[in-house]
């Protein structure tokens, strides 16, 4: 299934993709795509609805972030060993992993707000894995159970923040719609190797990033096993993998966004993005 959450921010209904690319209403059947709502058994019971019998919603609906009540967002850095050396960072020997708040999730269509002070903000599209039921002390075998399904993420990052200045990198990468998220929730039965996705971003029509899951070092089950191993993890939390290259800090010379600039971004099977850039 591809669950999404639609209409005004902060209102958005329930909704789910039908075969035909419709969008239509879930909310006469569940309250919201949330916690909830993502262990296997409460999935299987509504993937046994009829869509058709569902109402149509209008295609220029807006489409805010595809889970709601994300507990933690978690996110992988250097996690592509060509976008470490573009980075001029080494792979580390274990996953880096840090933290992104949960206050940065948007909608795959919201605008990217500039922050007050910002002359780097970057890019960086990313495969989001959502999680469907806790997660702790888990076997590497057994991982990939506790996963709901998958989604298309943008780890927006403000490189002056992140590296320039002292602290950890969370305050680089938190700002307000620093994090969207969706178009879909796509569950995991859709997608049959998370590790073989195409994934690309392009700015103002030109391709930055052109990437594939298949080049990540630590990949979906290794990082809910490792994670799991010092943190809960629960329904609804977050983990956004890390990016191939191609990001403005690895341009020579650096290129990063500025008012009026358009994102656009797809990862194979999950979706596509389109923001506008403005100041906040």
């Amino acid at each position: 299934m591809k669950l999404v959450r639609f209409g005004a921010v902060g209102k958005e209904k329930p909704g789910v993709i039908d075969k035909q690319g419709n969008l239509r209403d879930l909310s006469a059947h569940i309250e919201d795509i949330s916690a909830s709502l993502l262990s296997d058994e409460r999935l299987s019971e509504l993937a046994k609805i009829d869509l058709e019998t569902l109402p149509l919603v209008q295609a220029d609906t807006r489409l805010g972030p595809c889970v709601n009540g994300v507990g933690k967002f978690i996110c992988i850095g250097l996690n592509y060993a060509d976008h470490a050396k573009e980075a001029g960072m080494q792979v580390p020997p274990e996953p880096a992993i840090f933290m992104k708040a949960t206050s940065a999730i948007c909608g795959p269509t919201d605008p990217i707000l500039l922050p007050r002070g910002s002359v780097k903000t970057d890019w960086e599209v990313e495969l989001a894995v959502i999680i469907g039921k806790k997660a702790k002390y888990v076997s590497l075998e057994d991982a990939m159970s506790h996963v709901a399904g998958y989604a298309a993420s943008n780890d927006i990052s403000e490189r002056t923040f992140q590296l320039e200045s002292p602290g950890h990198w969370t305050k680089g990468k938190s700002c307000d719609s620093f994090g969207p998220l969706g178009p879909w929730l796509v569950t995991k039965d859709e997608i049959s190797d998370p590790q073989n996705l195409t994934m690309w971003l392009s700015v103002n029509g030109q391709k930055m990033q052109n990437g594939s899951t298949k080049t990540m070092v630590y990949g979906v089950a290794y990082l809910v096993h490792y994670i799991s191993q010092f943190m809960s993890l629960m329904p609804g939390d977050v983990i956004s993998t890390g990016t191939p290259p191609g990001v403005g800090l690895g341009m020579k010379p650096p290129i990063y966004l500025k008012e009026g600039d358009k994102v656009h971004l797809g990862i194979e099977g999950l979706g596509e993005h389109n923001q506008n850039v403005v100041s906040s």
